[in-house]
């Protein structure tokens, strides 16, 4: 199942993506693709609605395919060749770090480059969504707290990440840095998450052209090692890494500016097209 949050910002309503990729309105079952909406018994009972009894809708815009998200977290150098590419070792457990979820925009939404940036990247990244409480949970039971997957791009400001000291927060929670979806897959319709092809195009030059499998921990794991240090509530992200071809890897390295079109995509989980502009006071 593929479900979608459309409309404009604040104000998107629900919807699936039928056989044949028409949106329908699913305002009449559920209030929003979020929390409580994503465990397992509600997703059950969406996925038993026909398509063809609800309404096609025009969407002149997907909204994150998530509402409502609680926490949004990341794992860092998660891909042995981005990590070669960066000049950095595969860490010897898993790095987390956060984005604000005030970051968080549509799959197609304008990128915003933050004031004095000039570091601005690109990351494309494997989304897992949180779909019941996950606390504590062995790696073999880890799978059953995940709703689905999407696609997202971890932009990041350089500087800011790495030459302004402290934590790597400060390049990563600007203002429309985390575009997600556009649809949120189920676990059910993704057979392997870690044998996805992956790839992100500035301009039409691809430089990531990756796969999830170079993914040093994978999904399940991912969600048990955080729920030892946080719970896990329905409707949290957790982005889970790049492949190589960041703007930072370049030789010389290449950094967003006002124009450029950045496009990406993942295996069965959809694209996104984001134009990058700049900061207005």
């Amino acid at each position: 199942m593929k479900l979608v949050r459309y409309g404009a910002p604040g104000a998107e309503k629900p919807g699936m993506v039928d056989a044949q990729g028409q949106v329908r309105d699913l305002s009449a079952h559920v209030a929003d693709i979020a929390g409580a909406a994503l465990g397992v018994a509600e997703l059950a009972r969406l996925a038993a609605i026909d398509p063809a009894t609800l309404p096609v809708v025009a969407v002149d815009r997907y909204g994150p395919c998530v509402g409502a998200v609680g926490k949004f977290l990341c794992i860092g150098l998660n891909y042995s060749d981005h990590a070669a590419e960066t000049g950095a070792t595969v860490p010897t457990e898993p790095v987390i770090f956060t984005k604000a979820t005030s970051a968080i925009i549509g799959p197609d939404d304008n990128v915003e480059i933050p004031k004095g940036s000039t570091k601005t990247d690109w990351e494309v990244e494997l989304g897992i969504v949180i779909g019941t409480e996950a606390r504590y949970v062995d790696e073999a039971d880890a799978e059953q707290h995940i709703a689905g997957y999407c696609v997202i791009n971890d932009v990041s400001e350089r500087a800011f990440q790495l030459e302004r000291q402290g934590t790597w927060d400060k390049g990563k929670g600007c203002d429309t840095f985390g575009p997600i979806g556009p649809w949120l897959v189920t676990r059910d319709e993704v057979a392997d998450p870690t044998a996805l092809g992956m790839w992100l195009a500035v301009n039409g030059h691809r430089y990531q052209d990756g796969s999830t499998a170079t993914m040093v921990y994978k999904p399940a794991f991912i969600v048990s090692y955080v729920s030892q240090f946080m719970s896990l509530q329905p409707g949290d992200v957790i982005s889970t890494g790049t492949p190589p071809g960041v703007g930072m890897g370049q030789k010389p390295p290449v950094f967003l500016k006002a124009g450029d079109v950045m496009e990406l995509g993942i295996e069965g989980l959809g694209q996104q097209r984001q134009t990058v502009v700049a900061y207005k006071a």
